[in-house]
């Protein structure tokens, strides 16, 4: 089955002669190398996944490039393939993982003055190839995902002046479009399974309008005329993740980030040997660099962790602060509209997306005349594989939606690999490991999360702290809880009533349409073990 679900997903060129063994068909190397080398990954260094191109393959992303480190900085490097050994590198903060969510946390730590380095074979080249790029908060809400609803509206709500700031610094578009989202249902079982979800979005006081099936049709003329009806939602808009990318690397350029085109082979630690025998566990031991796959060694005060789905995989992790993210397979395909149809008119003015026998999808049409359709959710591993029934599915459930579809010039067919986590929500923020911060687990949100995840990890960078509304998304939420420490005189007083936790979202324009407050507000996390975000994976959605 299909579900609608946005792809962070990043790539890399293939690995240089002196690299680990080049992994088998369908997979590719990534920011992160697998503890065994051997392992098939496919997935990449940011948000998501690694994309596995058919139809007609496009390159990587963007050639490496090596930027100018920021004054002051003690960062030296050799480019990637020169001859003898690498020199040692020193900086304030070293990324592993060059996907748009490594790529924006670089950016906004260079941003405050730090020193920042950057590990990826080819930085900005995964979320460009795979994403869709819907801006989805209010339309991507689940049953029991309210508090990430919150997290995905406040990223919603920057993402205007985000779009424009990040032009500006780079000089790019970036191929945002305040177009608004329209979701419909095609029989009687889909319409209701959507007047469901348009209920909580009523409850969460999210503006998301019903539609009938006449008035859908009304706003996309080229729809199926058994179309039932639908949810109007003006503020889900969309972004062109290839171009953000792309954007993105520049920006971190501009800003003095130093890339490193290489893997992160080890995470290295202050006070126990570099074997992963001495590194079981943190008892006291300090993230302080990485030893890369070209030999350099990357002495930093901070680690971030932007590895994806592979994120787990870094060797040298101890193991008790090791990120329990996972690959999720998306299968997508891009179509472009040919130009006699596209004379006639636009094929589709907005994003549609479709309830079609109890399953999702969804159609972004992209002002250069391309239509992103997409995409399957499997749990198949690190497979990658571009499948005929997965293809299949997709443009059968689209003709249902968009019979005009069939007309359309196919253009790619593409597989990655999303960063699952326990409850679908990211992990923010330092972990158990001092030194250490992780940006993973975005799932499908990692374009829509992209800018509260950049203003997120400078915040802890500079100050240690995660802000209010990034604490439920803490990666202590999933660490073994420690004994239990009295309870001090305020704390007693907070849990008798004294202060009450805050909302778990700002309903703040442009969602909000009443001050009608959801359905009783998420519990306050434990000081010293929070609380998942979400809904486990595997616990039954609410009817």
């Amino acid at each position: 089955m299909h579900a609608s679900a946005e792809d962070g997903t990043t790539a890399t060129a293939s690995p240089h002669h002196d690299d680990p063994p080049r992994p088998p068909h369908g997979a590719r190397p990534d920011a992160v190398i697998p503890e065994d080398p051997t392992v098939a990954m496919s997935q990449c260094a940011s948000d998501g996944a690694a994309p596995t191109a058919g139809a007609t393959p496009r390159t990587a992303g963007p050639p490496p490039t090596t930027a100018t480190p920021a004054p002051g900085s003690v960062a030296e490097h050799r480019p990637d393939g020169a001859g003898g050994a690498a020199s040692d590198v020193r900086c304030d903060v070293l990324v592993i993982g060059g996907g748009i969510i490594g790529l924006v946390t670089a950016w906004r730590a260079a941003q405050r003055g730090l020193r920042t380095v950057l590990a990826d074979p080819a930085p900005g080249g995964g979320a460009a190839q795979v994403a869709a790029g819907m801006l989805a908060a209010v339309t991507e809400t689940h049953f029991g995902e309210e508090t990430l609803l919150g997290l995905n509206l406040a990223s919603a709500r920057r993402y205007p002046d985000f779009a424009a700031e990040l032009t500006e610094a780079s000089g790019q578009p970036t191929g945002y479009r305040a177009c608004g989202t329209l979701a419909v249902a095609l029989d009687s079982d889909d319409r209701a399974q959507l007047r469901d979800l348009h209920a909580l979005q009523q409850r969460c006081g999210l503006d998301a309008r019903w539609l009938t099936g006449r008035e859908c049709r009304r706003l996309e003329p080229l729809l199926a005329p058994g179309v039932r009806g639908g949810v109007w939602v003006e503020g889900d808009h969309q972004i062109d993740p290839r171009l953000l990318a792309a954007a993105l690397l520049t920006a971190c350029r501009r800003a003095g980030v130093t890339f490193r085109h290489s893997w992160a082979r080890r995470l290295t630690l202050a006070g126990a040997g570099e074997t992963r025998e001495a590194a079981e566990h943190v008892d006291g031991r300090r993230a302080t660099g990485a030893v890369l796959a070209d030999g350099a060694r990357v002495a930093a005060g901070q680690v971030v962790l932007a590895g994806g789905s592979l994120s787990g995989r870094l060797a040298g992790l101890p193991a008790d602060v090791v990120p329990p993210v996972r690959p999720v397979k998306g299968q997508l395909l891009r179509l472009r509209v040919p130009a006699p149809l596209a004379a006639a008119g636009p094929f589709l003015s907005r994003t549609v997306r479709a309830v079609v026998r109890g399953g999702q999808i969804y159609l972004v049409p992209r002002v250069n005349g391309e239509l992103i359709v997409g995409a399957t959710t499997e749990e198949l591993g690190w497979d990658t594989t571009v499948t005929a029934g997965g293809l299949y599915e997709l443009l059968r459930d689209a003709h249902e939606v968009l019979p005009g579809v069939t007309e359309l010039e196919l253009v790619e067919t593409l597989a990655g690999l999303r960063p699952g986590s326990p409850d679908n929500a990211p992990l923010l923020g330092p972990s158990r490991l001092p030194g250490l911060v992780l940006a993973t687990g975005h799932h499908r949100n990692g374009v829509l999360l992209t800018p509260v995840t950049g203003d997120v990890l400078a915040d802890v960078l500079t100050t240690g702290a995660l802000p209010p509304h990034a604490r439920p998304f803490t990666p202590l939420r999933f660490s073994p809880a420690p004994a239990p420490a009295p309870a001090t005189a305020p704390a007693r007083a907070e849990a008798n009533g004294a202060r009450r936790p805050p909302p778990p979202y700002d309903t703040s324009p442009p969602y909000a349409t009443s001050p009608v407050a959801p359905a009783g507000p998420a519990p306050a996390p434990a000081p010293d073990r929070p609380a998942p975000a979400t809904r486990p994976t595997d616990a039954p959605q609410e009817p």
